[in-house]
């Protein structure tokens, strides 16, 4: 059932922060809500939860009327720069800032959402986000363009040990703590989901991004509480 999941991960959370030596109030779950319809979202919603993520522009324009108006939708997914203003009126966080015509169709708003810049922490071939020592021109351009940048995203390269994304996470964190000498918005860093949050926040993640673990694979049946 979506409530229980969704307090076995936040025991979790607690655990790891714990760990870490973190409040745990300074982790944020956006519970990964792609695919899932409204009735399950607002199972989540019931049970407490406010943060939902999305990867497709379309369907967050039709789930977001159906829900809640203080839900807090996070756009985490690549999106296509002719779909930006299709997402940008639900959006509240795109964490998945990444290129420059990404940035002109968000800066065209005259007050766009906050944003995190994707980063492609492993520099894997087949994975979206910008390379780490382009970050600081793309933060630029997004501040030209009127764009809150408050943190770095990022995707661990799948493996089959949660401790293999460590380096990859402490990576992330250095970089947030290198830009943010010059970008002191820049405090949020999403990283983690279902396989690796727990080592995410022990290397300081501020928002894991899980679906897996409260909704079940994609494509799963709902069920119900």
């Amino acid at each position: 059932m979506v409530a229980d999941e969704l307090i076995a991960v936040r025991k979790r959370m607690i655990a790891a922060a714990e760990r870490a030596g973190r409040d745990p109030q300074g982790v944020t779950l956006v519970a990964v809500s792609k695919g899932s319809d409204a009735a399950t979202v607002l199972r989540a919603y019931e049970a407490g939860q406010r943060d939902f993520g999305e990867n497709r522009a379309a369907e967050l324009a039709a789930k977001a009327p159906q829900l809640p108006a203080d839900i807090r939708w996070h756009f985490i997914g690549t999106l296509q720069s002719r779909q930006a203003k299709i997402a940008l009126p639900h959006t509240t966080i795109l964490h998945s800032l990444d290129r420059s015509r990404l940035v002109a169709a968000w800066g065209r708003d005259p007050n766009p959402p906050a944003a995190l810049l994707q980063i492609n922490i492993s520099g894997e071939q087949q994975k979206h986000g910008v390379a780490p020592g382009a970050a600081r021109q793309l933060l630029e351009e997004a501040t030209e363009r009127g764009i809150r940048c408050i943190g770095l995203m990022t995707m661990a390269p799948l493996a089959p040990n949660p401790e293999a994304s460590r380096r990859w996470f402490s990576a992330l964190r250095r970089l947030r703590d290198q830009l943010s000498m010059d970008y002191p918005g820049l405090e949020q860093l999403s990283m983690g989901m279902t396989d690796d949050f727990e080592v995410a926040i022990e290397e300081g993640a501020t928002l894991i991004r899980v679906g897996r673990a409260i909704f079940g694979p994609p494509g799963a049946p709902a069920l119900s509480d």
